[in-house]
């Protein structure tokens, strides 16, 4: 099957594939995106992963019996799934750098063509950042706006608790039937019963700490703008800030006491040029606004991946392997430094994930391979 540029409904057997491809080890969304450009389709792509891998590297899809259990096991929570290509795609989400391939979805998809915003902040909340959660998200869900957070506890919690009449999503870093944390199991069945649930992963997983940082790029990805309330100086909630300002979206924060520490981040975000709030209307003012253009967009469809030379390829390889370090390294900073026209920058990024010279990151971010 070749590339077909618009938005289109995969068969259930493609469905299939592109499950089996983004569950192989070593594969991310980007390192997805870009083998299906250059195969045109996730089973040619499935089928030459055994000559892609390398000493290094050897690529082991899961086989057809587990994705198929994935399937039955979505199904049975009635849960399904939701692939970049397709119109119910959510499509703020469609256009950033490494959008899950497949979103595992459920509740009331129709909150995804609602304008959004998200509510994050310190899991640790005080009381009264929990009533400004609170303040807010009844205030936005009144205007019609969907809350979305992460489940944790704290301003998470809160927020979603206030919006559940409205309309909110929450974005897990776990399977989509993983109850995290536990004291939040009866509000995880109400956002399932009344608002939506989101994973990437498979029913059943459970999230580890690296999980919650992926997690926070799609709360980003699918919201208007973020709202910070509470976070320490090196809160986890900063991620979704950061994540925020490099996808184009409007980064909001309350202000707090410069005595209390879990003010120390949100003040930080002030200084530093996200725009302070104190009420739904103040964040409604900026919806009014269209989103600012991400640096990095990209068109939805998966286009042709051009074929380049041989010498072109590892020149590039060179070059980036001599910027690359164990510290991860945004494929856009990669780009400046390099001065890489982008198709050859991600044709080159590809080969050395695929030779196993390079590992994918969270946020469009690489470094060398630890293996």
């Amino acid at each position: 099957m070749g590339i077909r540029n618009h938005c289109f409904d995969l068969t259930d057997a493609e469905r299939h594939d592109w499950l089996r491809l983004i569950r192989t080890e070593h594969i991310g969304p980007a390192t997805f995106r870009q083998l299906l450009q250059k195969f045109g389709s996730a089973r040619e792509a499935l089928d030459q992963l055994p000559g892609l891998g390398s000493s290094k590297r050897k690529f082991s899809p899961p086989s057809e019996a587990a994705i198929a259990g994935e399937l039955e096991a979505a199904e049975s929570i009635g849960a399904h799934y939701l692939a970049s290509c397709e119109p119910a795609y959510p499509q703020a989400l469609r256009h950033i750098h490494d959008a899950p391939p497949v979103l595992c979805v459920c509740g009331d998809t129709g909150l995804l063509r609602r304008p959004a915003i998200g509510i994050v902040g310190a899991r640790n909340a005080s009381s009264a950042g929990r009533q400004i959660a609170t303040t807010l998200a009844t205030g936005l869900g009144e205007r019609d706006v969907v809350v979305i957070s992460g489940l944790a506890r704290g301003i998470d919690g809160a927020a979603h608790t206030a919006a559940l009449e409205t309309g909110t999503i929450a974005v897990v870093a776990g399977g989509i039937d993983v109850i995290y944390p536990p004291e939040h199991a009866e509000l995880t069945r109400e956002i399932a019963r009344r608002g939506l649930i989101v994973s990437e992963m498979a029913p059943g997983y459970r999230p580890t700490g690296r999980d919650f940082p992926r997690r926070n790029r799609i709360i980003s990805g699918l919201s208007r703008g973020v709202i910070v309330v509470e976070a320490a100086q090196k809160s986890g909630t900063l991620i979704t800030a950061r994540f925020a300002l490099e996808h184009g979206r409007e980064v909001f924060a309350v202000p707090g006491s410069p005595l209390d520490p879990r003010s120390h981040g949100t003040n930080r975000l002030i200084r530093d040029g996200a725009t302070l709030i104190e009420t739904a209307d103040d964040v409604l003012e900026c919806l009014e606004t269209p989103l600012r253009q991400p640096a990095f967009m990209e068109p939805p469809a998966f286009e042709e991946m051009e074929m380049l030379p041989e010498d072109t390829l590892m020149d590039g390889q060179k070059e980036i392997l001599s910027l690359l370090s164990f510290t991860p390294t945004h494929r856009d900073d990669l780009i400046r430094s390099s001065d890489l026209p982008a198709p050859i920058l991600n044709q080159t990024l590809l080969e050395l994930v695929l030779a196993g010279d390079a590992e994918e990151h969270t946020g469009g971010r690489y470094t060398l391979s630890a293996g």
